[in-house]
Order: structure tokens, then C-alpha cells, then sequence
């Protein structure tokens, strides 16, 4: 039978985290699920031999060339088996119960898009920072979703999958945004399901503001009858949280 749930893993040169990463995975305790990791192009040789032992092993791995995180997750999610599909980043950490609490919520209700819990840091910076409630709205001037929420395939193949051409970062924002689209319902779980693992070396990090001007522009192009209708309201809010 094919699995409920594919966990798929873009890795690009993450070798050193990776088996902390897996070993969330095969932590969970719900087990109908597959590993499918993408190899984005990586040219370090701890990771390359590493992937090389886990492929057909512990997992599939899929070898694309160096196209950003959108590209390997699409690839990825374009060969999962499962109906349901969680991204997760190649340095981060699931929880044990991820999986038990989130897919219950997608077969119960078919109204249910998007589910995942709270989170907290590691790494270089530790602790636990609450989201913001979500609203549809307000997440065209705020990231309200982590990464590494649970949601359908069907729902990504309908929106057309992530943006390839946002390869600087907030691809997951403006994939949140195009599902926004489809009016399901996301529900964030109270208890803390997510590890991020935070490092200065992270894209977000190091990005310069012209950089993140540009995404947002990539953002309000895709999604931009979202933008038209909620006008007022997105440049209140942009002038209230950056001015």
C-alpha cells in the first residue's frame, strides 16, 4: 500500500545535520509515511556519501542539479506517493507525535489545508517564539506558516506547486499565500511540533533589503488578485510593521 504521508527533504551540502534530521523522522510515531530527500546539486563530500548509503535504504533519494529549494521540493512532491505531503528542511526537527497529531486533523476533515503546531529554536539561537494567530489576510504582509506544515498534495498540484523563481528564500510564504487561495481551513496546534534550527549562514540571514524587495514583488505578482482585494489593508499594515 502506498504511504499516507511523504516527508520530503530538499538537501543542498547539509550532511553534517542530516542524520539529526532523519532520526526525528524515524522518531514518529505514526509510521505510514515515506522519505523521498532531494539531492539539490550538492558538491560536499560528507553529504554526497552520505546520500549515497541512504538512497534505497532508509529513503529514496533523487539526485536533481543545483536549482534552489522551490525546484527540489517540487521534485520531490512531484514523486511522493503519499496523499499528504510535509516539507522539511535538511536542519531541522520534527517531533515524535508530528505526524499522529497533524494527519488525524486532514482525514477527519475535508475541509482542513494546512495543519502544523507551534515551534521553538536551536542552534545559535534557542527558545520559543509564538506565532502569530493566522489570518488569511494578514498573511500577505506576515509569514503566519513555518516551512513544515502538513497539507494535501491535491492542494499543491491546484496552486501549481512552489515558485521556482524564488530562489533567494520565502518560497514557503508565497506557497502559504496561493493555498490561502483555496479557503481552507489552517489550523495551528498548540503544543510545539518544530524544531528551526537557527544559523547566521541562513538565507534569510543574509539577504539584502533589495533582495527581499524583490520577493515580495515575486509574491504580489503570483498572488496578486489576493493583493487587489485586500489593497487598503496590505499598505496599512506594511507601513505599521516596517515604518
Amino acid at each position: 500500500m502506498a504511504p499516507r504521508v511523504s516527508i520530503v527533504i530538499p538537501c543542498y551540502n547539509h550532511g553534517t545535520f542530516l542524520p539529526e534530521t532523519l532520526a526525528s523522522v524515524a522518531a514518529q510515531t505514526y509510521r505510514e509515511f515515506e522519505v523521498i530527500i532531494v539531492d539539490d546539486g550538492s558538491t560536499d563530500d560528507l553529504t554526497v556519501q552520505l546520500l549515497d548509503r541512504l538512497d534505497g535504504q532508509e529513503c529514496h533519494v533523487i539526485r536533481t542539479p543545483n536549482r534552489g529549494v522551490s525546484a527540489a521540493r517540487n521534485r520531490g512532491i512531484s514523486k511522493a506517493s503519499g496523499q499528504y505531503i510535509l516539507p522539511l528542511d535538511a536542519d531541522d526537527l520534527i517531533a515524535p507525535e508530528y505526524l499522529a497529531r497533524t494527519v488525524t486533523l486532514l482525514d477527519g476533515r475535508a475541509e482542513v489545508g494546512v495543519v502544523f503546531g507551534e515551534r521553538q529554536f536551536f542552534g545559535e539561537r534557542q527558545g520559543v517564539e509564538p506565532l502569530s494567530p493566522y489570518e488569511a489576510r494578514r498573511l500577505l504582509v506576515e509569514n503566519l506558516i513555518y516551512p513544515a506544515a502538513l497539507f494535501r498534495k491535491s492542494d499543491w498540484a491546484a496552486v501549481g506547486g512552489y515558485n521556482e523563481a524564488m530562489v533567494d528564500g520565502w518560497e514557503d510564504w508565497d506557497f502559504w499565500i496561493a493555498i490561502s487561495a483555496l479557503n481552507k481551513v489552517v489550523i495551528r496546534l498548540p503544543e510545539i511540533l518544530f524544531s528551526y534550527r537557527v544559523r547566521h549562514a541562513s538565507r534569510d540571514h543574509s539577504l539584502k533589503f533589495s533582495r527581499k524587495l524583490w520577493m515580495y514583488a515575486l509574491m504580489v505578482r503570483r498572488n496578486w488578485k489576493l493583493y487587489l482585494v485586500n489593497l487598503p489593508y496590505v499598505m496599512r499594515s506594511l507601513c505599521r510593521l516596517h515604518l
